[in-house]
């Protein structure tokens, strides 16, 4: 038994996990679980670094030349704020690509290799956010390749859950992929609530800024939204480095390191192929997203299927044959409503506050509200309740013997949480003094967190219910790619929508999507014509 290479692991054997197995297997986890929660932090900063490109006037260069105040600047100053919900949105659509073929990377790298090189590419959008940050006239397609890039940390979901699963027996398989989704998911809330604290100081402004007299002040540390992330970063990829493990069970031909990493980046090069050509689509092409979104998808089937090396060729076959499954395409939605509206919501939740109660007078973009209230006080605890409900909402379903019961539960709250929203978002509109509707605003988007939270957990338990053993792995990791786009959907049709001056009408879309979904779960999984019984 090597240091890196493990060739015998046998977790399932008593003794073996007592003696050696457990030990070798919680350090991994607690290697895994800080890596995991930076790729959420930097795949989802964007969702914040908007909302201080717009407190900063960072307008990509559009507004030169404009008279302020004129009817053509603050046309293009509502063009700009667009594009500001564009680039979480993009980083959403690549972050969702990735975890396809990062479904496939332990089997191929190994677990440590897979890792360590997908928590240093992170590197390369959180510098280049932070040298992009550093000057006011940086153009719109620096910060949209950056996006894209912050797709790396979403793709890292599948490969570190993946890598987590062969550490632990059966008995505590629950344990481990809990804690490792649970904390690596509050990566969204530690990202909220660092990045506002670190802006108000100059820690990096050595790296070079070329702000002027407007760049003084509370925000005179925005670049430190991107550099803050790179000596955390280099501490993880050190530890998994030098202390995580390859094992056979994960991957069956055990590579050197160097084979290791060749083949990580052959696979996520194919993912970012993917999503680069999305994003082009949909910023260059200018085509609707309901188009880019089948595109992107059919096109990372496709380079998976017949890009990839011949050793996985025939494991992904197997596994794709679940895309003739009429369940798992049913699950696909379902899921894609819990797990797509919290990452969606995280994404878009921070901006959502600033245009609704920050910029008010729909005639005038530049104007701010003097009473606004500190959202960015609190937004963080949206994601961080529904990290924390994830875990819960498995526990509520083992108690009630059906993930079904509870997700029908969850969806209910999040078509009236949805509707709440809604309401709340016009009255303030309607009104001269917009915060007073601040607090009930926030609690019921907070009910939204929670449902959507409480359903992750409930959906993922029906899935091995519905699906055999060898269907069950590939169903989850499918599911669980789909259902991460809706970090490219909600913040584009909020984009849009605020753009058109209706946001209540992508929460009316949502509740439709709710309903939809709803109908579903009932039908199939509750109903006198179910096809299994409340899984």
């Amino acid at each position: 038994m090597s240091k890196t290479n493990i060739d015998k692991w046998e977790v399932e054997d008593e003794g073996f996990w007592a003696s050696t197995g457990k030990k070798i297997a919680n350090k991994n986890l607690w290697i895994s679980i800080p890596a995991l929660l930076l790729a959420f932090a930097v795949w989802m900063m964007w969702g914040v670094i908007i909302k201080y490109m717009k407190d900063f006037g960072y307008n990509f260069g559009l507004t030169e030349g404009l008279t302020p105040g004129s009817a053509e600047f603050n046309k293009v100053l509502e063009d700009v704020n667009n594009l500001y919900y564009t680039l979480p949105a993009i980083a959403g659509l690549a972050g969702a690509t990735l975890r396809l073929p990062n479904s496939f990377l332990i089997s191929l790298g190994g677990g440590r290799n897979v890792v360590f090189v997908s928590t240093a590419l992170l590197l390369i959008p959180a510098i280049g956010t932070g040298m992009a940050l550093g000057d006011i006239n940086t153009s719109y397609m620096v910060f949209a390749i950056m996006a894209m890039l912050s797709g790396f940390g979403g793709g890292n979901f599948s490969s570190s859950m993946s890598n987590i699963s062969f550490f632990f027996p059966k008995k505590n398989q629950g344990y481990a992929l809990g804690m490792n989704a649970g904390i690596g998911n509050l990566g969204v809330a530690v990202m909220q609530k660092l990045i506002p604290f670190v802006v108000g100081f100059a820690f990096f402004g050595v790296a070079g800024t070329s702000l002027g007299v407007e760049g003084s002040g509370p925000l005179a540390g925005i670049q430190n939204a991107g550099w803050v992330w790179v000596p955390i970063l280099i501490a993880s990829v050190i530890g998994a480095f030098v202390g995580m493990n390859n094992v056979i069970t994960g991957t069956p031909n055990l590579p050197t390191t160097a084979q290791g990493v060749g083949k990580t980046l052959y696979m996520t090069f194919l993912g970012v192929v993917a999503a680069a050509i999305g994003s082009y689509l949909l910023i260059g092409a200018k085509l609707n997203m309901w188009i880019v979104l089948p595109i992107v998808i059919v096109l990372a089937v496709l380079l998976m299927k017949y890009a990839t090396p011949g050793e996985i060729k025939a494991n992904l076959n197997k596994q794709f044959s679940i895309l003739g499954s009429k369940h798992n395409w049913i699950m696909t939605i379902i899921y894609t409503m819990t797990f797509g509206s919290f990452i969606g919501f995280s994404a878009a939740f921070p901006k959502l506050c600033q245009d609704i109660f920050v910029y008010t007078n729909p005639n005038d973009p530049t104007f701010i509200n003097p009473n606004a209230p500190n959202f960015m006080l609190w937004a963080f605890i949206g994601p961080m309740i529904g990290a924390l409900a994830r875990p819960l909402g498995g526990i509520i379903s083992d108690k009630f013997n059906s993930g079904a019961k509870v997700t029908a539960v969850s969806t209910l709250v999040q078509i009236i949480g949805a509707l709440a929203v809604a309401y709340f978002v016009i009255q303030a509109r309607e009104c001269a003094t917009p915060e007073t509707y601040w607090w009930p605003f926030f609690g019921c988007f907070m009910l939204l967190f929670l449902a959507s939270g409480i359903g992750n957990g409930s959906t993922f338990r029906s899935i091995p219910y519905i699906f055999s053993k060898e269907q069950a792995g590939p169903v989850l990791g499918w599911t669980a790619a789909i259902a991460a786009y809706g970090a490219f959907i909600i913040p584009k049709v909020f984009g849009e929508q605020i753009k058109a001056k209706t946001p209540e009408y992508a929460l009316y879309g949502f509740a439709a999507y709710y309903i939809i979904c709803l109908v579903l779960n009932w039908w199939y999984y509750q109903g006198p014509k179910r096809e299994f019984d409340n899984p």
